[in-house]
């Protein structure tokens, strides 16, 4: 039964398992496990990226294409929950209409993209997707009576997904269950959900020819297939994917920037998090996501705690400065450079490949 949800692609690794487990644990029971504001808003954000990253690695790390436009798609998720809710008011209704209009506009985007640009091979289409979503971003600062700008949109949502509802008088096993706490469940049902979809498009035969564009492209076409027929599809599947993240997003901070969904830095999270899990493979979205998340919300807090107040460091000149919480993403920088170089195939790679070579040992 676990084999066909997993469509069949086992971790094939005992510690890969047993992290995955961990994770699926952590994630599901964060509110009881993590009741802190910030702590549940680290793991809501893992959940988002989690879907985000692994919708773009059915785009990278399937089909070998590199596109700089993901996040144009996860902001017109976000952007069309918080319009439809700001124009239509915050009802159900609003809300499904917010999220049917985002994902339309991500198909015929996508559809856009992949026809028009597509046959464009290797850096060529990567500098075509990273003009495309630039121009997305000016326009989405510029039209601030749609948008707000820089500003950005802030919105309410159902009565259910508001902090204010409280279903409950009591305590649940110590936890007061509100509407933030069911729109993290929301969060987590959706994710998991998308993600065993995920994992049954890239097992299934439509998977097997996007792996087999990715190796060889011209092999591919050789033998009968039309590989632009499944690059595009394969973009627009990445494309809805993402605009659902980005719906999950807005659900969850009630706000909509460009700073926090269409901005480069946020590109450059997703690229980085598909190298620290591994390419070509959906557990590495959810490892790398849970991994970099984590390092990037509480390492300046870890750095805060052995340079100041009677820390390890506190007081050696060189050593203080250096590990200096203002210094995190320093060290952000050189974990990640660490991670490629021990784990060059990612965290999964290398799990997996350890467990392979001791099955190999005589």
């Amino acid at each position: 039964m676990l084999d066909r949800i997993l469509s069949h692609d086992r971790p094939r690794s005992i510690w890969l398992a047993l992290l995955l487990v961990i994770v699926l644990l952590g994630l599901a029971f964060a509110p009881f496990l993590f009741p802190g504001a910030k702590a549940m808003s680290v793991a809501a954000k893992m959940l988002v990226f989690i879907l985000l990253v692994a919708s773009y690695d059915l785009l990278l790390g399937y089909t070998g294409i590199v596109s700089f436009a993901h996040t144009m798609f996860f902001g017109i998720g976000a952007y069309g929950v918080a319009i439809a809710s700001t124009r239509l008011g915050d009802g159900w209704l609003a809300l499904g209409a917010g999220v049917a209009a985002a994902l339309a506009i991500s198909v015929v985007l996508s559809l856009v993209i992949g026809l028009f640009s597509l046959r464009v091979k290797a850096i060529f289409f990567a500098m075509i997707t990273l003009a495309v979503a630039s121009a997305f971003q000016t326009l989405a600062s510029q039209l601030s009576v749609l948008t707000g700008g820089e500003d950005g949109l802030s919105f309410r949502t159902p009565e259910w997904l508001s902090p204010s509802f409280e279903p409950f008088e009591t305590e649940v096993f110590g936890l007061l269950i509100d509407g933030k706490t069911i729109t993290y469940w929301l969060l987590f049902a959706v994710v998991l959900a998308l993600v065993l979809l995920l994992l049954r498009i890239v097992n299934s035969p439509f998977g097997r020819v996007l792996q087999a564009i990715r190796e060889n492209d011209f092999r591919a076409e050789a033998i009968g297939y039309r590989t632009v027929v499944y690059r595009t599809l394969s973009n627009v599947l990445s494309a809805l994917f993402a605009t659902v993240a980005g719906v999950l997003l807005a659900l969850w901070v009630r706000y909509v920037g460009p700073d926090i969904t269409l901005s480069f830095e946020v590109m450059l999270d997703v690229l980085l998090i598909v190298v620290i899990g591994g390419m070509g493979t959906i557990y590495g979205a959810i490892v790398g996501s849970v991994l970099f998340m984590f390092a990037q919300s509480y390492l300046q807090d870890v750095m805060k705690l052995v340079s100041t107040n009677g820390g390890v460091f506190d007081g050696v000149p060189l050593l203080g400065a250096l590990f200096s919480p203002d210094r995190w993403l320093l060290w952000l920088g050189i974990l990640f450079v660490l991670s490629v170089y021990h784990f060059p195939t990612g965290v999964v790679g290398r799990l997996r490949a350890r467990s392979l070579a001791k099955q190999a040992a005589p």
